[in-house]
């Protein structure tokens, strides 16, 4: 066998990738796109999560769009205000401080205040739950299912399972959203952290609905919107729903809410307080009775070592 019949061809196909190995290396460089350098600078600084959070795929895609102007240079929740301060330095602009956001699960029905259509045995997972009849066991069709999709979705550890509800963390949560979009029911949103004024319930049924499934969930009774000095909530399609703009969580509309379903409650004055009665009138008199009393031996003194005309 003629060993060139082997050695051609390789070195044929050798010389083929050597060409287009070249012509590839030669388009590469014509047709160079240059990027903008701070875009490397800006994925250094970012916490490098890839959450998704910013509504960008990833870290990389959240620098570019921030160079390209379409985000602005806060637009990681991850990392913040000190984040977005380092991105503002790179982009030569001042960075807004945004308010901080925090996931909030809008159900506060636990296993012992809501009821219950049927025992769910199988896969703790909402979304497979939720395909069931009715959308899953809970009786309310608005309720969380307490199978933890929300949880298995945050990289973060802020979610738990607490008495049947899913349960998160502000001091953990970075606002990226990953639960927002976990969760079949939709009752996860993002709220200002800093605001303890919630309300726990999503349920649009009337309040004699509500009241068959769920002890704690808004019966639209509008006493919280008629006692708001702010005019910050009104109730929506059967629920009370916070304006934030105009929130000032007074805690009034909690204190109020007949059903509890306002979180920031505040509490209330001892009912054995008494006010205390104004001490200066009496301090008053007592000190000019002291000085009635040590004026009068004086006097008398004068009068009798007086002599007589």
């Amino acid at each position: 066998m003629d060993i060139m019949n082997i050695i051609n061809p390789i070195l044929s196909i050798g010389g083929l990738g050597v060409v287009f190995g070249a012509g590839l290396g030669i388009a590469g460089e014509v047709f160079k796109v240059e990027e903008d350098p701070r875009i490397g600078e800006i994925l250094e600084v970012l916490p490098g999560a890839n959450c998704g959070g910013c509504g960008f795929p990833g870290c990389g895609g959240c620098a570019a769009a921030i160079v390209d102007g379409s985000a602005p240079v806060n637009a990681c929740p991850v990392g913040g205000a000190a984040v977005a301060e380092k991105v503002g330095a790179i982009m030569g602009v001042e960075a807004s401080v945004a308010e901080p956001l925090a996931a909030f699960v809008k159900c506060g029905g636990t296993c012992e205040t809501a009821k219950n259509k049927y025992d769910y045995f199988g896969i703790d997972d909402c979304n497979m739950a939720v395909q069931l009849a009715g959308g899953g066991a809970k009786s309310c069709s608005y309720g969380c299912l307490g199978l933890g999709s929300c949880k298995k979705a945050c990289a973060f550890g802020a979610i738990e399972i607490v008495d049947g509800i899913a349960v998160v963390d502000k001091e953990k949560c970075v606002a990226c959203g990953k639960c927002v979009s976990a969760c079949p029911k939709h009752i996860i949103e993002l709220l200002p952290a800093k605001k303890k004024v919630k309300v726990q319930c999503s349920s649009k049924d009337i309040g004699k609905n509500v009241m068959q499934v769920c002890s704690t969930g808004c019966i639209a009774c509008k006493i919280c919107e008629k006692n708001c000095p702010f005019d910050a909530i009104h109730v929506i399609d059967n629920v009370a729903v916070i304006d934030y703009d105009k929130c000032k969580s007074c805690g009034i509309c909690a204190n109020k809410c007949p059903k509890g379903v306002i979180t920031g409650k505040r509490p209330a004055p001892a009912a054995d307080a008494k006010p205390a009665a104004p001490a200066a009138p009496a301090k008053k008199a007592e000190a000019k009775a002291e000085a009635q009393a040590e004026a009068a031996p004086a006097a008398k003194a004068d009068v009798t070592e007086k002599p007589a005309e």
